[in-house]
Order: structure tokens, then C-alpha cells, then sequence
């Protein structure tokens, strides 16, 4: 299920010895364009601070608690690297960060997480292997993207920061980012929605993030490879409805892409 990260904003963390505080933020892989962190603001025991959650410390969530149990204490978070989130998260600081919980890399493998698809296959280690596309597939535009960003080493973007970027087809403006729907399992980036309410009143529309041609963070921009005419006969997003597989295919065959669903065994697609 595609869930919009605006939804957990605000979610509490839980220890297995206690709270751990409230979901603020978000960092997202921009090679792979998957959640890797949530951002926490601690409760008065850690001094109010603000913490790094990977999603691999998750468990299943509450969701008419809106929280999000954790596999780790608050000892553990209380003794974790201190991060600046006013600073760009290097690799250097995860390394340090993910080796402190004992995890594996997860871009040490062709999957989301490691060799995987969803994060708890690299909890203790790389895991099993998933479908090999779902990673290395999205990073295909990694390397078209490097070119306008200079500090590749700092990968990690902020989801708050991106909210309002503007959004550019091939031939003109087409609106902002309003959310990003993600798998609700995988972490994985599935769409940015974009608000077209200035060029096309009360229109929103969905853009993958295989169709970024460039992000532009020096000027709070993405460019799609699309024209504003099949952004405008694209098949209109309703927030209140649900993003259905059928509704996928539709809107991949519409840009000219395939589709990436899961399977039951757990292997899947790439777009």
C-alpha cells in the first residue's frame, strides 16, 4: 500500500523501554529514492535532541496509535552518533551510524536494503536476496542526476525541504511538490505528487522518480521528462482514493514506462 509520508509526520517511537519521541522529518536516498531515516525529536531524556530512526529499528506500526514500536532501547538511541541535522548526512556518519546497531550497508547489495527489498532483511546483516531490478535499476539515473550536484557524498535529502520545490516538464512549468507516496513496507519512493493549481486549477498528478531528468537543489527544482501536454491528459491523483496496482499501469502506459509490483514470492519489476 502507497502511503503519503506527510501521514507519519508526527507518528511517536517507541523503545522497547520506552518512548523515544516524534517523527519531524525524513531523509530520502536520492540514488535509489527510498526513506532511510526518520528524523526524531526526543522526548525531555535524551535533552530534547533530535535523532536518527532508520526504518530497519521499526516494527509493524500502530497506526490507530500512530506509533511506530522500535526494536531498540533507549539506552542505544541515548548513545548513538550525535547528528547535526542542520548539515548534510555524509556516508562517512552512516557507516558509523548503522555499524553502532550492528545492521548491514544498505547500498552494500543490488536491492533497496542490501541485497533485499524491504529493511528487514538487513537487520543483523545483508539478508536474503530480493529481485536484484529493484535497487540497481533505480540507480540507472544516479549518475544523469551527479552532474548537477556537486556533493554526491552527501546523498540524503530532507523530505520537508523538498515540499513546494517546483516541478518543470520538457517544455515548461508544470506545479510543486505536494507529497511523496512511498511503499508502506520497502520505504521505497513511489511518487511525488505534484500540485498543478497554478497552471491548471485543482489538478494533482503523479510523477515518478524514474522520470526525473535533473534535480536542481540549488534552485528548489525537479525536471521530468514529460511534456506539460501528457501531464495534463495524465489520470488525475485523488488523495482520498487509494493508488491501486490497475491505477499504476495506467499511468506508466500512459508516460510510455512499465510497472513495478511486488509478487507474492516477494521478487518484483522495475518501471
Amino acid at each position: 500500500m502507497l502511503r503519503s509520508v506527510a501521514d507519519l509526520a508526527g507518528y511517536s517511537i517507541s523503545a522497547t523501554d520506552g518512548a523515544i519521541g516524534q517523527v519531524r522529518d525524513f531523509y530520502f536516498d536520492d540514488e535509489s529514492w527510498a526513506i532511510r531515516y526518520l528524523v526524531v525529536e526526543t522526548d525531555g531524556w535524551n535533552s530534547d535532541k533530535q535523532v536518527l530512526i532508520s526504518p530497519l529499528s521499526l516494527l509493524e506500526p500502530d497506526l490507530s496509535n500512530k506509533t511506530f514500536p522500535a526494536s531498540i532501547t533507549q539506552s542505544q538511541v541515548r548513545g548513538s552518533p550525535d547528528i547535526d541535522t542542520d548539515k548534510p548526512v555524509s556516508r562517512q556518519y552512516e557507516m558509523g551510524y548503522l555499524g553502532y546497531y550492528g545492521y548491514g550497508n544498505y547500498w552494500g547489495g543490488s536491492g533497496l536494503w542490501g541485497g533485499g527489498i524491504y529493511p528487514d532483511m538487513l537487520q543483523g546483516g545483508q539478508g536474503p536476496q530480493g529481485d536484484g531490478q529493484i535497487g540497481s535499476k533505480r540507480r540507472i539515473g544516479a549518475a544523469r542526476l551527479a552532474r548537477h550536484d556537486g556533493t554526491k557524498d552527501h546523498h540524503l535529502r530532507s523530505v520537508n525541504t523538498v515540499m513546494r520545490y517546483y516541478v518543470q516538464a520538457s517544455d515548461g512549468d508544470i506545479g510543486h511538490v505536494q507529497a511523496i507516496l512511498i511503499d508502506e513496507r520497502s520505504w521505497a519512493i513511489h511518487f511525488f505528487v505534484v500540485n498543478t493549481s497554478n497552471w491548471w486549477l485543482g489538478h494533482e498528478v503523479l510523477i515518478a522518480p524514474e522520470w526525473i531528468d535533473e534535480f536542481d537543489w540549488a534552485e528548489s527544482k525537479l525536471v521530468v521528462g514529460v511534456t506539460r501536454q501528457a501531464v495534463k491528459d495524465a489520470p488525475r491523483y485523488d488523495p482520498h482514493m487509494p493508488v491501486t496496482a490497475e491505477h499504476e499501469k495506467i499511468l506508466h502506459g500512459h508516460y510510455g514506462h512499465t510497472g513495478h509490483w511486488p509478487t507474492q514470492s516477494g521478487a518484483a519489476g522495475r518501471r
